[in-house]
């Protein structure tokens, strides 16, 4: 077994298209600060639109930059439908 550390990252809602970026720099510093391996992102209350799809599928490429696993907590039914619509649900619904 690997050991892993792991950083906490919260997203918040709303969210416009702008935030994004800002999003991703505080993940890769949240992974630089602790030299994590793994990242879990609550997103519980996202509304499941294709700004929240967007700033997800983003987080996820900016972690992978930085050598972390992925795992999302908090997904509303509403937001993994949205998600597999847009044909990214082995990208963003898998760990």
């Amino acid at each position: 077994m690997t050991d892993q550390t792991t950083v906490s990252f919260v997203v918040r809602g709303p969210l416009a298209r702008g935030d994004i970026p800002g999003l991703c720099d505080r993940l890769r510093q949240g992974i630089a600060e602790l030299n994590a391996t793994h990242v879990v992102c609550e997103v519980t209350g996202l509304a499941a639109d294709a700004v929240a799809v967007d700033a997800l599928a983003q987080l996820r490429l900016a972690a992978g930059r930085c050598g972390c696993s992925v795992d999302v907590e908090g997904w509303s039914e509403d937001l993994q439908d949205l998600i597999a619509l847009v044909g990214l649900r082995d990208v963003l619904l898998s760990g």
